[in-house]
């Protein structure tokens, strides 16, 4: 089945997005902080992170940059969701395959999701 990391440190964006997207028939892992989403990488071994930009700790590039740093996850693609540092991910299209502000249309997500990784449940 395929996984999909969302990252966001507001716990109901990330389930109304984690909601959605299982509805499409993926699989769903959350955290809450980019600390605590490079500590289950290898455990759920994701397709794809979706991830917020301002979190506690580590923003949502620090965490892409890690990710591409990764040993064996580094190609993975990653979407960032952001308010007012939108910008910031569209400068960087090294990390993130797309960018979407916040509030988003839930429906142009799970479009840009199924053009990545296909149907859910495959």
């Amino acid at each position: 089945m395929t996984t999909i990391l969302i990252v966001d440190d507001e716990y109901l964006i990330a389930d109304i997005l984690s909601f959605a997207l299982e509805d499409e028939g993926y699989l769903t892992v959350t955290a809450g902080s980019g600390q605590k989403a490079l500590s289950i990488l290898d455990r759920e071994k994701p397709q794809l992170i979706i991830t917020d930009y301002m979190m506690p700790g580590m923003n949502g590039i620090e965490l892409a940059e890690a990710v591409r740093a990764h040993k064996t996850l580094g190609q993975l693609p990653m979407i960032l969701m952001s308010g007012a540092q939108a910008h910031l991910g569209v400068a960087r299209p090294d990390l993130f395959v797309d960018v979407f502000d916040k509030p988003f249309e839930i429906q142009s997500v799970l479009s840009r999701v199924k053009s990545l990784l296909g149907p859910g449940g495959a």
